[in-house]
C-alpha cells in the first residue's frame, strides 16, 4: 500500500480504466469529493466484477460475496480479505484485488456508510448468483436493480449530504439508479439474448423494458430538482441525459449514441450550467 495521495491518484487512474463513462461526470466534482466519489465507486465495482467474472463458479461467488459483505459489516481487515481472494488472486482484476486500497482513500467519516452500502449490495448479488439470475417478475426486477444500480443511488445521497447538506430523496435516489441499469439492459438486450441471458421478467417485451426505463428516469428527472450544489448537479444531470438520448437512439433503431454525441449532450450540458 502506498500513501494516501498516492493512493488518491491510482484510485484515479483505476477508474478511468474501469468506467469512462463514470469517470467524465465525476470529473465535475469539487476536489475533495471527487476523489470520495471515485473510491466509493471502486467499491461496488471491486465487488460487481466477482459477480460478473466468466470464469469462477457460481459457488466461488457466492462464498466471496458474502464473505466480503461480512467484512465490510465491519472495521475492514486486509490481511483477512487478501486471505479470501488468495486462491482466485490470478483470476480477480486489480479494481477488486485492492478493495482495501479504495477503502483506505475514503474520509473515515463516511467509510462506514460506504461500507455498508456495497455490504448490502454484495449480499444482494450473492443471493442473485444463487438464483442463477433468474428474473420472473416485476417484483425481481425491481429488487435486482435495486442490488446492482439503486444502491449505488443510495450511497450518492449519504455522500451529498456528508459534503454539504445536500438533501435527496432516497427513493427517488434508487430510481435514478434503475433508470440506468434498465437504459443498460435495453442496450444490451438483443446480445444478452443471442448468448441465452435475458435480466427481462418473463413474458415481458423489450416495449415493456423501454416503459420500466422511462418511469424510473421520470424519477430520475425529479431526484435532481431541488439539488441546488451545481458541481452535484451536473454530476447528475451528464448520465440522465445520456440515458434519455441513449433510450431515444435505441427507440429510433441505433445500436447507441456515437462519441460525438456524447461529447456534444456534455458541452451543452456545460454551457447551461455554466460549468468548466
Amino acid at each position: 500500500m502506498g500513501s494516501t495521495k498516492n493512493l488518491q491518484k491510482e484510485s484515479m487512474d483505476m477508474l478511468k480504466k474501469t468506467s469512462r463513462t463514470f469517470f467524465i461526470p465525476i470529473s465535475f466534482l469539487e476536489s475533495s469529493l471527487k476523489k470520495t466519489v471515485g473510491s466509493a465507486y471502486l467499491c461496488m465495482r471491486a465487488i460487481d466484477e466477482i459477480e460478473d467474472h466468466p470464469d469462477l463458479s457460481d459457488k466461488a461467488k457466492i462464498e466471496m460475496l458474502t464473505a466480503v459483505s461480512g467484512l465490510l459489516k465491519q472495521p475492514f481487515d486486509e490481511q483477512t480479505y487478501a486471505d479470501l481472494i488468495a486462491p482466485y488472486v490470478d483470476e480477480l482484476p486489480d479494481v477488486s484485488i485492492r478493495l482495501g486500497d479504495w477503502l483506505t482513500v475514503c474520509p473515515p467519516e463516511i467509510r462506514g456508510q460506504i461500507q455498508e452500502s456495497t455490504a448490502l449490495m454484495a449480499d444482494g448479488m450473492a443471493k442473485w448468483v444463487e438464483k442463477d439470475w433468474v428474473i420472473n417478475d416485476r417484483a425481481d426486477l425491481d429488487d435486482y436493480t435495486f442490488y446492482v444500480a439503486g444502491l449505488v443511488g443510495v450511497m450518492l445521497a449519504d455522500l451529498w449530504k456528508w459534503h454539504d447538506g445536500t438533501e435527496t430523496d432516497q427513493d427517488l435516489a434508487i430510481g435514478f439508479g434503475r433508470g440506468l441499469q434498465a437504459v443498460n439492459m435495453l442496450r444490451n438486450f438483443d446480445e444478452d439474448r443471442e448468448r441465452g441471458v435475458s435480466f427481462v421478467p418473463a413474458g415481458w417485451t423489450r416495449d415493456d423494458m423501454f416503459a420500466y426505463a422511462k418511469e424510473n428516469l421520470a424519477l430520475a428527472d425529479a431526484y435532481i430538482k431541488p439539488i441546488k450544489n451545481k458541481r452535484i448537479l451536473m454530476f447528475c444531470k451528464v448520465p440522465l441525459a445520456l440515458a434519455h438520448k441513449t433510450l431515444k437512439a435505441l427507440e429510433d433503431g441505433k445500436e447507441k449514441m456515437t462519441r460525438l454525441e456524447v461529447e456534444s449532450v456534455v458541452e451543452d450540458l456545460k454551457e447551461e450550467q455554466n460549468i468548466s
